[in-house]
């Protein structure tokens, strides 16, 4: 697919995006005539992040990009020739040239699906150099996107399925690419939009946004539009003149709220009237430029009100700091009383959002009172101490009830035959002193085969597709296993022949 018709590849990593360790072990190994050795690695983690019970498998369409665009450029030959041993043989530079992904293999998990311990998201088959050379790269790609796609999952779990979640991580995000994955990824893991237009352009991200303080800020409240007249929403009538009309408003509203006419900001009011004169169908107001009870809730209801006397209806009010469930509890109860004054039923419903660095504890304290929630909490993935590994090709399965709940997740080695449903198996489960015996109702296997030697094997769902089937997989979870604090851990079993190997490559028995 060329990057012209594919705009989306424009975002694919370059070559060099990996560790100079793997550069120098490349050279080794063609030193050593081991180059074109068929080789296999998996990626996998030991602790669920968070402290929680699973994750989500993400990333895997930026793999599969990178592989295919893989390929080093004279460029890139010539960085490396600079930094690897001067006496460097020139016939392993020529070798590097010639390298692509055309002799790779690739099974993983489908994207939104559940990750557990040990079991591999991605395999990847195929010459030892090449494979080596593609470790860093994938690992990067798929363990953010894994990170931040869990993290929305945990947020939208305590949100519950009905608030609305938006993105709006980008300007403190981890650089450009650290920002584009996270868009990508949140809205993956449950978020409902991003800010980030370029998430929108390249990866389909529903975007969304409205009005930030600098635009507050810019009026001082002597501007003059030079169009100040409005139409009715259903058309047809005449236009009124929206700023003579929310002066009007500003009186009875703060009579209402106690307040005297000249304390709300004049500059904050006018910014709110050039918002709504181009937004009319999307008016917004963000309160806590200056003071939210006296200055930006009625201005806000000014222009709110004025707007529904024309047959708009105001989309929602934002908060950006302070005690924000506070805030808007205090809000709500103004809108309420607000509408019943001015008899506007719909002003008691409208949506308050909030922003400004929204973690779990702060979204659990929310979730209750509010429609909207924005932010970005970030966290680093730590592993386990015990670096032990599972050794050979595996293969992997679900095992589930004849009600469709969740078993367990059971590993075995590639060359044994797949469990059968209602077959009897004896497993271990990984951590625990002795073995058991389940009798699944249903086997799914989890790894797909997607590139096979090279070639794409099987179109990738939609981000869209993707983001619906990571909801599909976390109702699968019970509340148990859902929880985000001290949660039941999901159980990953080996099989008898792959516990076998493990205990006796642990005891020093052949290999």
């Amino acid at each position: 697919m060329a990057a012209e018709q594919d705009p989306e590849g424009r975002a694919a990593e370059r070559p060099l995006l990996t560790d100079l360790y793997q550069a120098t072990m490349a050279l080794g190994y063609w030193r050593a005539g081991r180059a074109r050795e068929p080789a296999e690695f998996e990626l996998f983690f030991r602790r669920c992040p968070f402290g929680g019970a699973f994750a989500l498998a993400a990333g895997l369409r930026d793999c599969l990009r990178f592989l295919h665009a893989f390929r080093l450029q004279d460029a890139d030959v010539q960085f490396l020739a600079s930094v690897l041993p001067p006496d460097t043989d020139p016939a392993f530079f020529e070798h590097l040239r010639s390298l692509d992904c055309s002799g790779v293999t690739v099974r993983a998990l489908p994207e939104g699906s559940l990750a557990l311990p040990s079991v591999p998201l991605l395999q990847v088959s195929g010459p030892l150099l090449v494979v080596q050379l593609l470790e860093t790269p994938l690992l990067c790609l798929v363990s953010y996107a894994s990170l931040i796609a869990t993290n929305a999952a945990r947020l939208r779990l305590i949100a519950g399925p009905e608030k609305r979640l938006l993105e709006m991580g980008l300007r403190r995000a981890q650089g450009p690419n650290g920002g584009l994955t996270a868009s990508t990824y949140s809205y993956l893991g449950g978020f409902d939009a991003s800010s980030n237009v370029l998430a929108g352009q390249l990866r389909g991200v529903p975007v969304a946004g409205t009005l930030a303080h600098s635009f507050v800020t810019s009026f001082s409240g002597t501007e003059v539009p030079p169009d100040p007249m409005l139409a009715p929403a259903a058309g047809g009538g005449p236009r009124v003149d929206l700023v003579a009309c929310v002066e009007a408003w500003l009186e009875r509203v703060c009579a209402h709220l106690g307040l005297g006419v000249q304390e709300p900001h004049p500059g904050e009011r006018a910014a709110f009237v050039a918002y709504a004169l181009a937004f009319p169908q999307a008016f917004q107001g963000l309160l806590d430029t200056y003071s939210v009870r006296r200055s930006g809730l009625p201005n806000f209801l000014a222009v709110a009100l004025a707007l529904g006397e024309l047959g708009y209806r105001a989309v929602g009010v934002r908060l950006d700091s302070g005690d924000l469930l506070q805030q808007a509890q205090e809000i709500r109860a103004h809108l309420r009383t607000s509408a019943a004054q001015f008899q506007v039923p719909w002003l008691e419903s409208v949506p308050i959002a909030v922003s400004n660095n929204i973690d779990e504890g702060e979204l659990a304290r929310l979730a209750q009172e509010l429609v909207s929630v924005g932010g970005q909490p970030r966290m680093k993935l730590t592993e386990d101490p015990d670096k032990q590994t599972l050794p050979g090709s595996k293969a992997a399965f679900r095992l589930l009830g004849s009600d469709g709940s969740l078993l367990l997740d059971l590993l075995q080695l590639a060359e044994e035959p797949p469990p059968q449903a209602g077959q009897e198996l004896r497993v271990w489960p990984r951590g625990a002193q002795a073995s058991r015996t389940v009798r699944p109702a249903h086997v799914e296997p989890l790894l797909r085969l997607w590139v096979q030697e090279g070639q794409l094997c099987e179109p990738l769902p939609s981000l869209a597709e993707s983001r619906a089937f990571a909801q599909l997989s976390l109702s699968l979870l019970s509340p148990a296993h859902r929880r985000l604090e001290q949660p039941e851990l999901y159980q990953v079993a080996l099989s008898e022949k792959l516990q076998a190997l493990v205990a006796r490559l642990s005891a020093g028995g052949p290999q």
